[in-house]
């Protein structure tokens, strides 16, 4: 997996890989992160990644991130409760 470039983002770290015939598209916000595999015959290099990304789905991705990060936050709340 090699490193293709970085999509430039408020509020999240959008690293992009290369491998195996498609994109893999990594976003991180602190210790979360969610994963994204894209053929690359859908999609025009790195801008048309970026394309592929746009206001809508990347509303979602943040919703995601906070449902991931109240998750996290319940569960270790539960785990330090235990203790």
């Amino acid at each position: 997996m090699r490193v293709v470039g970085n999509i430039p983002h408020p509020d999240l770290l959008i690293t992009v890989f290369a491998m195996n015939e498609k994109y893999v598209v990594k976003m991180e916000a602190g210790p979360m992160e969610q994963t994204y595999k894209i053929p690359m015959d859908s999609v025009a290099g790195l801008d048309g990644v970026q394309k592929f990304f746009d206001e809508a789905f990347m509303q979602k991705v943040l919703q995601r991130f906070n449902e991931m990060f109240l998750d996290l936050k319940a569960a270790s709340k539960k785990a330090s409760e235990e203790l």
